[in-house]
Parts: structure tokens; sequence; C-alpha cells
């Protein structure tokens, strides 16, 4: 194993298992800002989020990730645009297994989820995932297919059951104190 990939595998540790009990949202962005410029400064994460690999994801501006949220970057990207509000509980996955493998084969591919999407707690995303712009998901929803743009998605298998009726313009401001 290369020097790189310990001091890459350690940091995520620290952060994942140290920095995310810590109850400053600042102190856990600047902290994931050192090594990844394409967090954007004024995104929320709020407590125990876990991050497997934060190299790999992008955070763009006013996105809230709330607590106990799971972003699997392990192999893939997830892009986070603008103005996004992600629930509790939420788990994003790149990366899973085909079930009829003989050798449990991985498959995976990029998440990409839009601006002023809002994900609702304890949503599952499936891999190569993409969440078009205004889309809502429902709690507990477990999305498997792409979206289209302002789709409110619940179920599991989550399904389409009607449109959003939003201008998609406003700027999510939230500060959190000791979160």
């Amino acid at each position: 194993m290369t020097y790189k990939v310990f001091a890459g595998a350690f940091l995520n540790y620290f952060y994942n298992n140290f920095l995310t009990h810590v109850p400053a949202h600042f102190i856990r962005r600047g902290f994931l800002r050192l090594f990844n410029k394409k967090i954007s400064p004024n995104s929320v994460i709020l407590m125990h989020t876990r991050l497997l690999n934060f190299w790999k994801v992008e955070i763009g501006e006013r996105v809230v990730i709330n607590q106990y949220c799971l972003l699997d970057c392990r192999r893939h990207t997830i892009r986070i645009h603008h103005d996004t509000d992600i629930g509790p509980y939420t788990k994003i996955w790149t990366l899973g297994h085909q079930p009829n493998s003989d050798d449990h084969e991985l498959y995976g591919g990029d998440v990409t989820i839009g601006h002023h999407v809002w994900i609702a707690s304890s949503v599952t995303v499936l891999p190569n995932i993409m969440i078009a712009d205004g889309t809502v998901l429902a709690a507990g929803c477990v999305l498997h297919k792409n979206t289209s743009e302002k789709d409110i998605v619940a179920g599991n298998p989550g399904f389409v059951i009607k449109k959003r009726q939003n201008s998609l313009t406003y700027k999510l401001q939230y500060v959190p104190y000791f979160e």
C-alpha cells in the first residue's frame, strides 16, 4: 500500500469517526475543504454524516446535508448542485453488487443531484442515478431510476406521484448552531 493511499484512508477514518461528532459544522466543512475545494464554503454538513472517500464528492452553494446521512463515493462521484436539502438518515450509493453474479461482481456509477432538490428523511438513492432539478423524494423512498424536472417521487420502488409547483428560485439559508 502506498503512502498516499494510506494517508487518504487515515484522513477518511479520522473524519468519519472523530470529526463528524464535533458539534460545529464549520469545523467539519473546513477540514473537508482542506482536501476538496469542490465542497462549497457555504454548504452545511450536519453531525454524524459519513462521507466514504470525500475526495469524490462535489457540493454546491447552500446545500444542507442533515444528520446521519451516508454518501458513498468509494469509486464514483456524487455531485450535488445548489440549494439542495438532504434529509436525515438518507443513503446515497454509487456502488452495489450484481445479484445474479457468481462472484458477487460490483456495479456502480455516479449520482448527480440537480439544484433545488428536496430529499426527505430516510431516502435511499441507488447507483448511477440522475435526480433532475426541483425533484422531491418523499420520506422512505427508494430511488432506482432517473427523475424528470420537478417530479415528486414516493414509495419503494420510487414512482412519480405528481409534479412540483415551484419556481425553484429560493435560496436555502440554514445556519445551525451545535449541529
